[in-house]
């Protein structure tokens, strides 16, 4: 990129989170070499690679490298992921030599923005600690978790990420943990598609949850009195339950003994409630709410629809600006989904006209499924 750096306070809170774990990385790395631990240098690179750069910025901000205009917006977008590969590429120079270097000349071709011919002949990259922002960090983690989590239950499962789901709950242990989440709320319903979150104060009642020792953490503690202690966590109740959960703690009265026990020497698990999925991930529990109205089955069709339409278009060989004109075949079981979500496939698919209609010519329309029982015919014309 030519343009000039885009001050970090006027980028968007995605872009400053990415840039935030960077320099965290950064750090990291730099103790790891500086301990002679390469592997696990390598280790943190490639976490960061995975799980932060790919699998979570990138994805997130796609629409932002696809829109038209180039805005400010984009050219920051733009900015930081050329930040995150060419600095990645300096910090796994000695590990990678090779590749990085290739990664390194690649994107220095484009910009010229380094004199150095090659990234062994640059410097390595310095943290600034004005740029990791740890609570930022904290609640995106919290984000990425439940993410995960809701999305696992949809595979195991088998519902499409497509298909809209109506809520999720999530226990909350403490004000300071709902504040995180509250911060990105939007963004975890919309990686997960579900329209709200409900947060619980109080579980009992509605999340059934078992208990039972931890013996790796409580038999070099209290090897004799295992057993005794064992019997005694099998007779909880949920409130014992919710107790420890909030305050990570619990004093066991066992034979006039005062036994101190925290949080690691339980293992704590959520059983399934009618028309809900829970999942539980250390302290974190979500339930999902798996009810399929007809609303949202609607709109599920219509999403289905939508990844179908925009398969055409980049078959077709159309750009992501390119206004079409859309006609689909008639189908009883589609028809209500497409009109009562016509604007909204329209807006999608960049389509001035959606029309359905009785029939189509197979020359001129493409068959597609639009899931495993219905068929349709979608024609795209290409507007001038």
């Amino acid at each position: 990129y030519k343009e000039d750096d885009i001050p970090l306070d006027d980028r968007p809170e995605i872009d400053r989170w990415i840039l935030s774990v960077l320099n965290s990385l950064i750090k990291e790395v730099d103790q790891s070499l500086n301990d002679y631990e390469s592997t696990r240098a390598g280790r943190a690179i490639q976490e960061f690679v995975d799980e932060h750069l790919s699998n979570w910025y990138v994805r997130l901000c796609r629409r932002r490298y696809w829109k038209g205009e180039y805005t400010n917006d984009k050219i920051a977008a733009y900015q930081t992921l050329y930040t995150c590969l060419d600095t990645v590429a300096k910090l796994g120079s000695v590990i990678a030599p090779f590749f990085m270097d290739k990664l390194y000349t690649d994107l220095n071709k484009v910009t010229g923005k380094s004199k150095a011919d090659s990234v062994h002949l640059g410097d390595f990259p310095i943290c600034d600690p004005s740029r990791i922002d740890k609570e930022l960090e904290q609640r995106m983690e919290i984000a990425q978790r439940i993410s995960s989590m809701v999305l696992s239950l949809r595979k195991k499962h088998n519902i499409r990420v497509r298909q809209p789901l109506g809520r999720i709950m999530v226990p909350v242990q403490d004000e300071y943990f709902q504040s995180l989440l509250e911060k990105v709320k939007d963004l975890v319903l919309s990686e997960v598609n579900v329209k709200e979150i409900e947060f619980l104060t109080h579980t009992e009642g509605v999340l059934v949850k078992k208990i039972k020792p931890n013996f790796k953490t409580i038999g070099p503690k209290y090897g004799k009195q295992m057993k005794a202690i064992a019997q005694a966590v099998a007779e909880f109740t949920q409130a014992d339950i919710s107790i420890i959960e909030n305050k990570r703690e619990y004093e066991l009265q066992l034979n006039g003994e005062n036994i101190s026990l925290d949080y690691t020497d339980f293992e704590i698990t959520s059983e399934d409630i009618p028309g809900w999925l829970v999942a539980s991930e250390g302290k974190l529990t979500v339930a999902l709410d798996i009810t399929i109205t007809e609303q949202l089955k609607e709109e599920g069709i219509a999403r289905e629809i939508i990844n179908r339409i925009q398969n055409i278009r980049k078959d077709k060989g159309l750009e992501v600006t390119d206004k079409i004109e859309l006609k689909i075949k008639a189908e009883k079981s589609i028809n209500s989904a497409i009109n009562n979500n016509l604007n909204y496939i329209c807006t999608e698919t960049l389509a001035s006209t959606l029309e359905i209609v009785n029939e189509l010519d197979f020359a001129t329309s493409q068959e597609v499924e639009v899931d495993d029982e219905v068929k349709t015919l979608i024609s795209i014309v290409k507007l001038n």
